[in-house]
């Protein structure tokens, strides 16, 4: 399963389905996000070390990136547990009265939240309990005639009278199918909070390989019913822990007054609308290396407003294969040491541990932001001898991948329209 699938809806204007803003809270909430390597996550391996979990990361995103979650546009303070999975990140959740909790992928690449429900016709093999409507007394599903329905660019409709119904169909050809229904959404364990007549799929038709660890996703993408825009807030943020954390420790994403960054450091660029408006578009101008500035070329947006998309789901900073010829060529040209080649084969340019080699100083130039990383942004141990450049070729959409994100507190405002960047210890958020 791809991290942040992506699913297309049109960017219609509709009011949200009173997503019960008296139960809000005040400043906001914050939801715990869990690494699926963290003892914390049930696909924990103690047996791995860290240069394994990290190369299978990396593996992982560069295998299931361009079959799954890209088909690039043409250029015309509740509390959730959420643990990462193929480098997805997975959020507990509940669903209905009384709450039954599901866990299910948390995309900031998908908008439509749904899980798999009973009676299910065809449904991929899943651990836990599918979610059963008809124990649910808030449970209801949408008319063809409804607002909400036809909001969606994957709804059918034999008449008014009907339910409605989607299909989202993913790059690998993997899908879901099933009734557009709204539902009561609970977050949090310790101090629960309901969120009434949030509109989710049911799925009763879901095929593809999506784990059976997983009932679903959570959409937290930019469009018009993704739980981000149907809690009403506007803003939202994360802090995510380092991969090579020897403990515990959970990354963090803040919904409301909570997800406000702001102090010294901190440095925003304008999130950039396209479509689809799934994304989180941001206009990559150049990057440093040392005293060197590279001018950013070759995506299919060209030098465009943006021309990148930020995903906490990917790995590594992917870009197109001619610019990151050259900035690979840079980052060598100012290290002093002999190269040594991946046996896997997953990055180019890579060196042996004992090297100790000194890591260039690398800023990426957003619009309006610069935004200098640490050396724990740019080389990664991926085995026990081997340190890598965590970049890489892709064509043809840039993305800006989760290793450059660890200890930036990360912002979204689509209020005001920016991504804010804060160098921060995330282990201490």
């Amino acid at each position: 399963m791809a991290s942040l699938i992506s699913a297309t809806l049109l960017t219609l204007l509709f009011i949200i389905s009173n997503a019960n803003a008296n139960a809000h809270p005040k400043h906001g909430f914050t939801v715990e996000l869990i690494h699926r390597d963290s003892p914390k996550s049930p696909l924990y391996n103690p047996a791995e070390t860290h240069a394994q979990r990290l190369r299978n990361a990396i593996k992982r995103s560069l295998t299931n990136v361009a079959p799954l979650r890209f088909n690039p546009p043409s250029p015309d303070s509740a509390q959730a547990a959420v643990t990462s999975n193929k480098g997805e990140y997975l959020m507990n959740i509940s669903l209905g009265t009384p709450p039954f909790p599901i866990l299910a992928i948390a995309d900031t690449g998908s908008d439509l939240i749904w899980t798999q429900c009973t009676p299910c016709k065809n449904c991929y093999h899943q651990k836990a309990p599918l979610f059963a409507p008809k124990k649910s007394s808030t449970f209801k599903k949408l008319p063809c005639s409804s607002r909400q329905c036809r909001s969606l660019e994957d709804f059918s409709c034999p008449s008014n009278d009907s339910t409605c119904s989607y299909t989202i169909e993913y790059g690998d050809k993997s899908y879901t199918k099933g009734d557009v229904a709204i539902e009561t959404v609970t977050l949090g364990e310790s101090s629960p909070v309901s969120f009434e007549n949030v509109i989710i799929g049911c799925g009763t038709d879901n095929v593809g390989i999506f784990n059976e660890l997983d009932s679903g996703i959570i959409g937290l993408g930019g469009g018009h019913v993704s739980l981000v825009s149907q809690l009403g807030y506007g803003k939202f943020s994360y802090c995510l822990v380092p991969l090579t954390s020897e403990t515990d420790l959970t990354s963090t994403i803040n919904f409301g007054a909570k997800g406000v960054v702001s102090g010294d450091g901190v440095v925003s660029t304008p999130l950039v609308k396209k479509d689809p408006d799934t994304y989180y578009y941001l206009t990559l101008e150049a990057i440093s290396v040392g005293t060197k500035k590279l001018q950013f070329h070759g995506s299919i947006f060209g030098t465009e407003e943006g021309n990148m998309i930020i995903d906490s789901g990917t790995t590594l900073i992917l870009l197109p294969s001619g610019f990151y010829a050259e900035l690979e060529s840079v980052v060598s040209s100012l290290i002093e040491a002999e190269r040594e080649k991946d046996p896997k084969g997953a990055l180019s340019l890579c060196y042996n541990v004992r090297s100790n080699i000194k890591v260039p100083d690398i800023t990426i130039h957003f619009k309006g932001a610069d935004v200098k990383l640490d050396k724990v942004n740019t080389f990664v141990a991926i085995s026990e001898d081997l340190y890598c450049f965590a970049f890489a070729s892709y064509e043809p959409l840039p993305i800006y991948g989760n290793l450059a994100q660890m200890n930036f507190l990360v912002g979204y405002d689509t209020v005001a329209g920016t991504v804010s960047f804060k160098m921060s210890d995330c282990a201490k958020m």
